[in-house]
């Protein structure tokens, strides 16, 4: 058996470096290095979760992100999740900085949580999840029903 202790760090391949440095430090992420024999940013923010921005991406997909936004249903990694302390500063924090929300304030069931989902610019899917706060303080905010 493999004793796996915790996640380590999610690469995220990325077009353009100044565009993404900007997009995530408004997520609260900062340099932490950058490889000196890699195309490959190491980004943290202060409670330590990494990104690795792998610079080396090439725009090839008409604008659009292949797990997310064709019919056909391809395997990989669909979307990164991170917890977050709000939702309703969460909130906030993307309308101040212009990041559009791709979908949410949403909840998946009764298990008290609510999700915002943004695309990075090069269309890569990060979720915020946090626990349900005051219903009444987040706007626009519904049941997922995967029927719909």
């Amino acid at each position: 058996m493999i004793n796996i202790q915790q996640y380590d760090h999610s690469g995220i391949r990325i077009t353009d470096r100044d565009r993404a440095l900007k997009f995530y430090a408004a997520l609260g992420f900062k340099v932490h290095m950058e490889v000196d024999f890699d195309a490959v940013i190491v980004i943290k923010n202060d409670n330590a979760v990494e990104i690795n921005l792998v610079v080396n991406g090439q725009d090839i997909d008409d604008g659009q992100n292949i797990l997310m936004d064709v019919p056909e249903k391809h395997t990989g990694i669909t979307h990164l999740a991170f917890r977050v302390e709000s939702i309703i500063e969460t909130l906030k924090t993307l309308e101040e900085n212009d990041i559009a929300i791709s979908q949410g304030p949403v909840t998946f069931g009764g298990d008290g949580h609510v999700s915002v989902f943004v695309r990075d610019p090069d269309r890569n899917t990060l979720e915020f999840r946090g626990r349900m706060e005051d219903e009444d303080e987040i706007p626009g905010l519904v049941f997922y029903d995967p029927n719909e």
